[in-house]
């Protein structure tokens, strides 16, 4: 593939691979400029995720932009070379590929111009589907990272201490601490790798769980202090004016509603932040009798079955309502949502 032939996709793309990571890889090989997203809102999967992709090209003697719409957050901008993420609005080519990691499509990363370019779909939601040229779907993957990891072993790359810090990043967040249902034996057993090739768990976990904003602490006694509790049901929401209040970013907002979670009996949380616009942005929770992915996935948003979110119009009032009542027949069925 030549970069100067990247800005159209191809009209009849090639075959797909039986293995996935082989079509991968074969594009990988063949080109020589490649673009790096995820989703909008990065969180751990993400920033760790691009970061180890970017560095596997890099060893491959690639060119590799990585560009997310928003900022990073400050808890991940210690990881390894952070600094080569740019936050932009549009992305212009030529590019002879766009890797999209768990993106669901290509508006899940609020970048525009994308559209042209030859996609490369890597994703482990079950809100994933195989929309992009290549595709490799792995919803048994804890992360993205870890996708990013099986590349790297199948390419015949490296993996460095940098990269490993990237990836133990990535499994860490993406897995709750090791607490989702997505946390198997071989979870543990790529974290040991990981750690054998330089990862510092507990340097990682102290950057992740230990450098609290104070804006951070003050927003999550706003949410505390509208903390609900009904049977095995929790939720807790901020308003924009208690963003505003307390200083607080968009970032800050990531984990508060595990706080609602953590509740003895609590089988399933909601968190509410309302936007700006007056919209509301929703974060779900689950200790695993409830497929909140499911329940994201039907209004229109995504993730896993522990830990998912979605976009509901405002006032605040009706979009508790709205939420309560699907989460209320999720639980009153049988077995929960687990479907």
């Amino acid at each position: 593939m030549q970069a100067n032939r990247a800005q159209a996709i191809p009209q009849n793309p090639p075959p797909a691979e039986a293995d996935p990571i082989l079509g991968i890889l074969r594009v990988l090989r063949e080109g020589e400029r490649f673009l790096v997203c995820s989703h909008s809102r990065p969180d751990g999967d993400a920033v760790g995720s691009m970061l180890a992709m970017g560095m596997l090209l890099r060893q491959m003697g690639k060119r590799a932009d990585l560009v997310t719409a928003d900022r990073i957050p400050a808890v991940y901008r210690t990881l390894p070379q952070a600094d080569a993420i740019r936050t932009a609005m549009r992305v212009h080519g030529p590019y002879d590929a766009a890797i999209l990691l768990e993106c669901d499509g290509l508006e899940r990363t609020r970048l525009l111009g994308l559209e042209p370019f030859f996609a490369i779909n890597m994703d482990h939601h079950l809100s994933g589907t195989p929309w992009g040229q290549v595709n490799w779907i792995d919803r048994n993957a804890s992360s993205a990272g870890e996708m990013v990891y099986r590349l790297v072993q199948a390419a015949g790359g490296t993996v460095t201490s940098e990269m490993a810090t990237c990836i133990y990043t990535t499994v860490l967040t993406d897995t709750g601490g090791f607490c989702y249902g997505s946390t198997r034996a071989s979870t543990f057993q790529l974290a040991r790798e990981l750690v054998e090739a330089g990862a510092d768990p507990i340097r990682i976990a102290q950057d992740v769980y230990f450098s609290t904003p104070a804006a951070k602490l003050l927003l999550l006694g706003a949410a505390l202090g509208n903390l609900h509790r009904e049977g095995r049901l929790a939720w807790l929401w901020v308003t924009d004016e208690d963003m505003q209040r307390t200083g607080a970013a968009e970032e800050d907002c990531e984990g508060i509603v595990n706080y609602a979670l953590s509740i003895a009996g609590v089988e399933a949380a909601v968190f509410l932040r309302e936007l700006p616009e007056g919209r509301m942005r929703v974060s779900l929770r689950s200790k695993g009798q409830v497929n909140v992915a499911a329940i994201a996935g039907s209004l229109d948003g995504g993730g896993h079955e522990n830990a998912a979110g979605c976009t509901l119009d405002g006032p605040l009032a009706s979009a508790v309502d709205a939420i309560l009542n699907v989460m209320r027949k999720c639980l009153a069925a049988p077995n929960g949502s687990r479907r």
